[in-house]
């Protein structure tokens, strides 16, 4: 079965990185399970000195169960309010790769 990944980029101070790790899962990881089509939700987390990049990795069974997430316009990032509290830059798109599991 093929399937979508959606990868999602951002980088925060060190010091935020716990907080913005709980605000991800109250946010967006909340809102990636409880849509149909969502097959798998993971957050990658690594520290580099004073900051601390942050990938959110979700498997899709198709683009339009992406949509429901993301809008039509679904290559484009999507941010909520209080990122601004703690993103060092608002990367515009995320990427999509097919999927293959054997």
């Amino acid at each position: 079965m093929k399937k979508i990944t959606r990868i999602w980029h951002g980088i925060v101070h060190i010091e935020k990185a716990d907080e913005y790790l709980r605000y991800v899962e109250e946010t967006g990881i909340l809102q990636y399970k409880n849509i149909p089509g969502n097959l798998s939700t993971k957050i990658l987390r690594r520290k580099d000195k004073e900051i601390c990049h942050f990938l959110t990795v979700t498997e899709w069974d198709s683009y339009e169960s992406i949509k429901k997430f993301a809008g039509d316009d679904y290559e484009k990032a999507k941010y909520y309010p209080e990122d601004k509290n703690f993103l060092l830059e608002f990367e515009e798109n995320v990427s999509h790769y097919e999927t293959f599991e054997y």
